[in-house]
């Protein structure tokens, strides 16, 4: 490493060498030492298919300062790294690969064929994350990087599923699941995303068969009237109690179908005659289970009416409805149209708007499962930082409802169970079957592959091992904190509370450190849509990575939104060329080669090492209770204010050659040299960089700043008259 500093602070000379020095020597890697206490961070795994945007940086920024003091503070520190397989995001982008170059489709290669393709494109653009977190300065331990596609955690899903089925808590069955048309795929509930769209009531009416009679039904969805098999009052509407038991004709189908009562319909909401569509709506799904109705399904997997939907055959979903609603009009069999903004559920990937639809799926059954998941929260074994978003886990948790595993992809988990058409049998295993065991017919595998988010929710203690015992997994797990957002509570984090309580019997993690969003000066999220992105690597390029996290972290407090500022990137450029003036004018007048404090402490000296001993303590405290924006704002208060506008203005006259009293010079250069090199130590977890290699070219103990151990509070610099 330098010993002298260049005239100008210049990370693009700096940073790539540093972290190079860091790799070279190991210093990331966590070893198991039973002397020490363990301190572990599992990375949110970012998308395979991913680059890195200002939410990462912001993710792991927040991650990387709370690993790094841990590490300085004597742990052994486990940052573990990894990435996601992302099956929907992934097989759509090498879909489009496919067609873009060559024309052809996936169903063109074949499964097999597909997968190879994948995997190609995985090997080839899958590090490029990975690559752009070490630009940002991510001290992971890449020794133990893990993919939720490798063997081991592969192992680990296929365990799970095993050892849930066999306890009755993994079933497969027909039921009322999202369905994405874009994505072609089944998606959880929590995939679904709710926005408010403008739409319409329309007032249909059904004949009465045999009469000239008729009623009028409300929907939003006409082209779901295709599948009705009831219409539904409610017991205690004396209005229609005369008609429950008669039939109806559905128009356009001329199918005829029972008017049924039932408690689900609220008779003060329109006409109070709902149409019951049972495989097109969870609640008529329920009404059509309690009546024996049948199910008919109307759509296809593109949302195109199917063959059950007579002339509208063939027809989109939007196509039909308009076409549907111009021959009710022919037929006059509108009673009226209500302009009408309701919620509609969209896929959170692409936006789609989704289909409820009945279909055979894989599903997790979850109140057995949230029990305990509720009760760790509830008791404080598991905590929320902010506490708040402990309420919205709860709530989340508390109303869960089962949940849908299976994705009609080909990228990804595939589901273990093995079916026989000759005598019927499925084998549910952890071990590839070809043969049936009762009959001995060749066994087909299930098409479909498990949710992205099934594989990811065990990601604290498949990484470490599990289900073998390993060593990493006896003495890193529990894990210590999961730094995340708040947007991915439901997707990410109830999953992985109940799924280590349940497979390891211990919780995967004591605090959850829950951030905002980051957004841009004007408020609004990052997307392309908009063209507001703005990459971090540029930033990174132009103004250094500790710019840029020390600019993350100043305007960050726990569970709030933030927004981006290029000026306060500027501010924190400013903050690190001030750490380096100050330093190479230190280095100018220093003739001492070790850190020691003298004994005769003038008023100034007392002052500065009062002062820095406070913000020790208090820095120390911020950092304990996750306040990572206030301790940062902390030490930029001490070394711009404190350090470099008085402390180094006071003693000038003590440095200079001019002044003849050698004693004097000494001490301020040993005060200096003393505050300089451990504020340095203070602010590395917030700006790695830059005081890394300030710290190599002043007087120092140990071989690098990364591994020092942290100022602790001193007793014996407490100068109560020469505080401020």
């Amino acid at each position: 490493m330098p010993t002298e500093l260049e005239k100008t602070y210049s990370p693009q000379n700096v940073e790539d060498r540093i972290y190079d020095f860091w790799m070279k020597n190991n210093y990331f890697h966590a070893e198991i030492d039973k002397s020490k206490k363990p301190f572990t961070i599992v990375i949110p795994p970012p998308n395979v298919t991913g680059q890195l945007h200002m939410g990462h940086a912001f993710d792991e920024t927040l991650q990387d300062i709370l690993i790094r003091y841990k590490r300085m503070c004597g742990y052994s520190a486990l940052w573990l790294p990894g990435t996601d397989h992302a099956g929907i995001a992934t097989q759509i982008k090498v879909e489009a690969e496919l067609r873009e170059k060559q024309h052809i489709t996936r169903y063109d290669l074949g499964r097999e064929a597909f997968l190879e393709r994948v995997w190609e494109w995985k090997e080839q653009y899958g590090s490029r994350i990975i690559n752009q977190l070490k630009k940002l300065g991510s001290s992971c331990d890449w020794d133990r990087e893990r993919f939720t596609m490798d063997e081991g955690c592969s192992k680990a899903v296929r365990e799970v599923f095993v050892n849930l089925y066999n306890k009755g808590l993994i079933y497969k069955g027909s039921r009322i699941i999202n369905y994405c048309p874009h994505c072609k795929t089944a998606l959880s509930d929590a995939e679904v995303e709710y926005q408010e769209q403008s739409g319409f009531f329309w007032h249909i009416r059904y004949p009465i068969k045999g009469s000239e009679e008729y009623v009028v039904v409300a929907t939003t969805r006409p082209e779901t009237m295709l599948g009705d098999t009831a219409v539904a009052v409610n017991p205690q509407d004396k209005r229609y109690r005369r008609l429950v038991g008669k039939t109806l004709i559905l128009p356009l189908v001329n199918r005829e179908i029972p008017v049924i009562e039932d408690d689900y319909v609220d008779k003060d909401f329109g006409t109070g005659c709902v149409k019951i569509t049972p495989a097109h709506d969870p609640n008529d799904f329920e009404v059509g289970k309690r009546h024996n109705l049948e199910e008919i399904l109307v759509l296809d997997n593109e949302a195109k009416i199917n063959e059950n939907g007579g002339k509208y055959r063939g027809l989109d979903r939007y196509e039909a409805r308009k076409a549907i609603i111009e021959d009710h009009e022919k037929m006059n069999l509108i009673e009226k149209i209500e302009p009408h903004i309701h919620n509609v559920g969209t896929c959170y990937r692409c936006k789609t708007t989704v289909e409820p639809v009945a279909s055979e799926q894989w599903f997790v059954s979850m109140k057995p499962l949230a029990k305990p998941a509720i009760d760790a929260v509830k008791n404080g074994s598991i905590k929320f930082v902010p506490e708040r978003y402990a309420n919205s886990y709860l709530h989340w948790m508390e109303n869960i409802r089962d949940w849908c595993i299976s994705r009609q992809l080909w990228w990804g988990h595939r589901i273990p169970a093995y079916y026989c058409d000759a005598c019927g049998e499925t084998l549910v295993s952890k071990e590839h079957a070809s043969v049936c065991p009762k009959c001995g017919a060749p066994l087909r595998q299930d098409e479909d592959v498990l949710d992205t988010w099934f594989s990811s929710a065990l990601w604290p203690f498949s990484t470490l091992g599990w289900p073998e015992k390993t060593e990493d997994l006896e003495y890193f797990y529990p894990t210590d904190v999961l730094v995340t957002g708040y947007d991915i509570i439901p997707f990410w984090v109830a999953r992985m509370i109940f799924s280590g309580i349940e497979h390891t019997g211990k919780k995967p993690f004591d605090t959850v450190l829950i951030h905002g969003l980051i957004r841009d000066a004007q408020g609004r999220k990052f997307s392309k849509s908009l063209g507001n992105g703005i990459d971090p690597l540029d930033i990174i390029n132009d103004y250094g990575a500790d710019a840029l996290r020390f600019m993350l972290v100043t305007g960050n407090s726990p569970g709030n939104d933030m927004r981006f500022y290029i000026e306060e990137v500027l501010a924190a450029r400013n903050f690190a060329n001030k750490i380096w003036n100050a330093a190479r004018f230190a280095k100018t007048y220093l003739t001492i080669n070790e850190i020691s404090l003298p004994e005769k402490l003038e008023i100034e000296d007392k002052w500065i090492l009062h002062e820095y001993n406070k913000a020790v303590k208090e820095i120390r405290e911020n950092l304990d209770k996750f306040e990572l924006g206030v301790a940062a704002q902390k030490i930029y208060d001490f070394v711009w204010d404190k350090l470099c506008d008085w402390y180094i203005e006071l003693i000038k006259p003590r440095l200079f050659e001019t002044n003849k009293d050698k004693k004097t010079n000494l001490s301020a250069q040993q005060v200096l040299c003393y505050v300089l090199s451990n504020t340095m130590v203070l602010l590395h977890p917030f700006m790695p960089f830059v005081t890394e290699e300030i710290w190599q070219s002043l007087p120092h103990e140990g071989e690098a700043l990364i591994i020092s151990k942290y100022p602790e509070f001193s007793e014996k610099l407490i100068f109560n008259d020469a505080a401020a």
